[in-house]
């Protein structure tokens, strides 16, 4: 059996062809199959790769009783029923996998040959990369936050310099002789009809989108009701949409209580209430490593890692040839340097030698290394250019909040006085 860990999990029955009747197990879906289990022996009855999978369906055996159907390349079409908690639900998640799956571009084809030395280290400085673009991008939309901040305060200082002309005018008219102003009685009743107008919050703030990657959603203690939807990450909120874009709920950053993390394909993000009950939703995604990077920055000591994750990680740290293991490349001979000696024919020691003066790394996947470091530190020389313009911003900052704050504070006591 494969030691592949499994992403989720149903109960239900498989179809046997030839012996004609259904087993009672556990159907399982992994990173690149879908295998059933038995129950009673725990021996694996099928196992399909995603990339051989040609339709899921949801059809009815006999007429009757509701089944979901794979049908793999070859026009072989396994039958699975009785799913748990539902058959609606298991089909929006194979379908999503499924599709996610065939659009990758890694995906493999057959019998995995070891990737290279050179191969591995690309696929770790293309990790990296991504990453750094990710960040990027969050620094981008943090400058441009501190921009607004900072022409808003511009306009916030124009506005008082006009007040400031109106309550000089005020203060002393040149025109009335008299002390009580005729205007007060007015000015108090508009006061009072603007604090009693409730304030509004605004929306459609256009809040730029960093991340939109397509899952399957479901409320939390609502498991049978999972559909496909999309996850969007914006500067200031989190997004949960259904399959036509509508709006299902929307997160405020601020709002946010936690985000538990399941394992890298799985979350579930909570808004706690008192006095009534929680908002939260579970969202799984084939892409949702995409977005963990960019909520872990946004959020946080609000992501949490479960036990879960922390099993799904060390299963595939054992898993020989995972291709999520990640930092296995470095420790193939580890611990198996030790001097055997070996006798070897005369003919093979040509093609010995061969093989041991052969480069790990190729010409090739060298040039290719270098032009991605080059591309990382065209990045981080960027994001380190982008800091410092958004440190200059924040003093900037500091400076104009105190002295707008300053001025309010001396309008509003001017202002006291004329009342």
């Amino acid at each position: 059996m494969s030691l592949e860990v499994s992403i989720h999990s149903w109960p239900g029955s498989y179809y046997i062809n030839n012996e004609k009747r259904w087993a009672s197990g556990i159907l399982s879906l992994t990173r690149t199959t879908l295998r059933f289990t038995s129950e009673e022996k725990q021996e694996n009855l099928t196992s399909l790769r995603l990339s051989r999978i040609m339709e899921i369906k949801m059809e009815s055996s006999s007429l009757i009783f509701s089944a979901l159907t794979v049908l793999e390349q070859g026009n072989i079409k396994h039958w699975f029923g009785s799913l748990r908690p539902c058959r609606t639900t298991v089909f929006h998640v194979l379908v999503h996998f499924w599709r996610e799956r065939l659009l990758s571009p890694t995906e493999p084809q057959g019998a995995e040959a070891p990737l290279s030395k050179g191969q591995e280290l690309i696929s770790l400085i293309s990790g990296a990369q991504r990453r750094l673009e990710d960040t990027g991008k969050v620094l981008n939309h943090q400058g441009e936050q501190f921009d607004n901040m900072i022409q808003g305060l511009d306009k916030i200082e124009s506005d008082l310099s006009v007040a400031d002309k109106l309550l000089s005018e005020l203060e002393c008219p040149s025109w009335w002789p008299f002390g009580k102003l005729p205007w007060k009685s007015h000015q108090e009743a508009k006061s009072e009809a603007a604090a009693k107008v409730p304030y509004t919050k605004g929306s459609g703030n256009g809040q730029k989108v960093i991340l939109s990657i397509p899952a399957v959603i479901s409320r939390v203690g609502n498991s049978e009701n999972m559909k496909p939807g999309s996850l969007m990450v914006s500067v200031s909120s989190l997004e949960v949409r259904d399959a036509n874009g509508q709006l299902l709920h929307c997160f405020e950053k601020e709002e946010v209580d936690d985000i538990h993390v399941h394992n890298p394909y799985e979350i579930s993000v909570r808004q706690r209430f008192i006095g009534k009950p929680d908002i939260c939703f579970r969202v799984l995604s084939a892409r949702m490593t995409e977005a963990l990077f960019v909520l872990e920055m946004q959020y946080k000591k609000k992501v949490e890692i479960t036990r879960d994750y922390a099993a799904f990680q060390a299963t595939l740290a054992t898993t020989p040839g995972s291709p999520e293991g990640g930092g296995n490349i470095w420790s193939a001979g580890h611990g198996k340097d030790i001097d055997v000696p070996v006798e070897v024919p005369a003919g093979e020691l040509t093609q010995l030698q061969l093989q041991v003066l052969q480069p790990t790394v190729t010409e090739a996947e060298a040039q290719e290394l270098k032009q991605m470091l080059q591309q990382l530190k065209n990045l981080a020389l960027e994001a380190e250019t982008e800091l410092e313009r958004q440190d200059e911003a924040l003093d900037l900052l500091s400076c104009s909040t105190d002295h707008t704050t300053m001025n309010i504070n001396r309008h509003t006591s001017r202002m006291r006085k004329l009342l």
